[in-house]
């Protein structure tokens, strides 16, 4: 059965599920489906202007230390961003376009990275170029086909499709009709997609 990713790359708990799935999906023999989506629709259609974590910041407090021990725990460095959430509708679109490319996991990890790790703006174009594991040229066409009118279509039907679905963070893992939510839950999908 098929494991669909639901991530946003803004997202903090999306960042250690991004660096740790291919791997796990790959030893239980399950198959992953990319899918990245934007939460901002979301948050607004509950009445939330900006990230609950900045809008609580109770909540915001207790999200950091947590992902501080979650990265600390699993060796994944982490470094708190500058800015946050950052806009990642770029790097949403390469990775909405071309979802099904050999090289999609590297780029995702490539921006989960430059913006957890290394504090980078990922709504810059040469950070997200930077992130392709591809030549100048061939990351040069793909950033152009991602923003194209199709390319931008493809990530709004993903994040309507993600609403339908009652997605309502990220990460996400939907597994035939059933919905896990955060982090924690990533290993407990990948067993019910084994049944």
């Amino acid at each position: 059965m098929k494991l669909e990713f639901w991530f946003e790359f803004g997202s903090t708990y999306s960042y250690p599920s991004a660096m740790r799935i291919e791997e796990l999906v790959t030893q239980s023999g399950v198959s992953l489906v990319w899918k990245p989506f934007l939460l901002g629709p979301i948050f607004k259609s509950q009445g939330w202007s900006d990230s609950p974590f900045n809008l609580y910041p109770a909540k915001g407090n207790y999200m950091w230390r947590d992902l501080e021990r979650i990265c600390r725990n699993r060796e994944l460095e982490f470094r708190k961003p500058t800015v946050f959430p950052r806009n990642g509708l770029l790097a949403a679109r390469v990775a909405c376009r071309f979802s099904e490319q050999d090289w999609i996991a590297e780029f995702v990890r490539n921006v989960f990275c430059a913006n957890f790790q290394l504090d980078k703006d990922i709504s810059n174009r040469n950070v997200v170029k930077s992130c392709l594991p591809l030549s100048v040229e061939e990351s040069e066409s793909i950033l152009s086909e991602s923003e194209t009118e199709h390319s931008k279509a493809l990530l709004r039907n993903n994040s309507n499709m993600a609403v339908e679905l009652g997605i309502f963070g990220a990460p996400s893992f939907i597994v035939g009709n059933e919905l896990f939510w955060g982090d924690d839950r990533l290993e407990q999908a990948i067993e019910w997609s084994k049944q």
